[in-house]
């Protein structure tokens, strides 16, 4: 699904748009730090030639050039996945996973809203991406109703790795929003991420930590 997006005026999607048309040092610079042999970051989302179209379900995977895994993600995941913030791919062929926020009630997502149908498939995706990252299954078995949509982006990454994609989650904190009331530094975004994952019962280093960024770029500096 390719959803267009208004030109953003205020909060993340403003900044999400603003960052990858003007190629933000203060975003890609805390990316390609962490990303072993990239030097460059070429987004396909969100782009002012494309209406800032956001993607989701198998559209996502055209943009990124993973076309051959559709059918792999309609038996991982029912439509309605999650729908990208922004999407990017590295010089040296990493895909950029984007989840952006302004202000951290953005974070505390309600639970699945999936039909009976689809949430059988969801949960047991879930519990299996869970699983792999070291998560006991007690604690797996409720990421469908807490921290949801944390929960659904990491599974998105786990399931890519797992085909071989070199994949990373980033998630882009802003901060400094003075108009969304956002945090002024990093420090409140690391505990709402130390909260979630306890929450979630991932363990402090895992699997996939390496694939996890979280960048906490300044509003004043794109």
């Amino acid at each position: 699904m390719r959803a267009v997006q208004p030109l953003g005026t205020k909060g993340s999607l403003k900044w999400m748009q603003l960052a990858a048309s003007r190629k933000a040092r203060s975003l890609e610079q805390s990316i390609l730090s962490r990303v072993e042999n990239a030097s460059r970051i070429d987004w396909v989302s969100p782009l002012e030639g494309d209406d800032f179209a956001e993607y989701r379900d198998s559209a996502f995977l055209q943009v990124l050039g993973l076309p051959h895994l559709d059918g792999d993600l309609a038996r991982f995941w029912p439509k309605g996945g999650p729908q990208w913030d922004a999407l990017g791919k590295t010089d040296n062929g990493c895909a950029l996973l984007v989840e952006a926020k302004a202000h951290i009630d953005e974070f505390c997502s309600p639970p699945s809203q999936a039909s009976e149908a689809s949430l059988e498939r969801i949960k047991a995706s879930l519990v299996w991406a869970a699983m792999q990252l070291g998560v006991a299954r007690m604690d797996a078995e409720r990421w469908h109703r807490q921290f949801y949509q944390y929960a659904n982006r990491l599974a998105h990454l786990v399931w890519l790795r797992s085909l071989g994609v070199d994949a990373y989650l980033v998630t882009v904190d802003f901060c400094c929003d003075d108009e969304m009331n956002g945090p002024s530094s990093s420090e409140a975004w690391e505990a709402a991420y130390v909260a979630a994952e306890y929450a979630l019962g991932i363990p402090k280093r895992h699997s996939h930590s390496r694939y996890i960024l979280h960048v906490y770029p300044d509003v004043r500096s794109i």
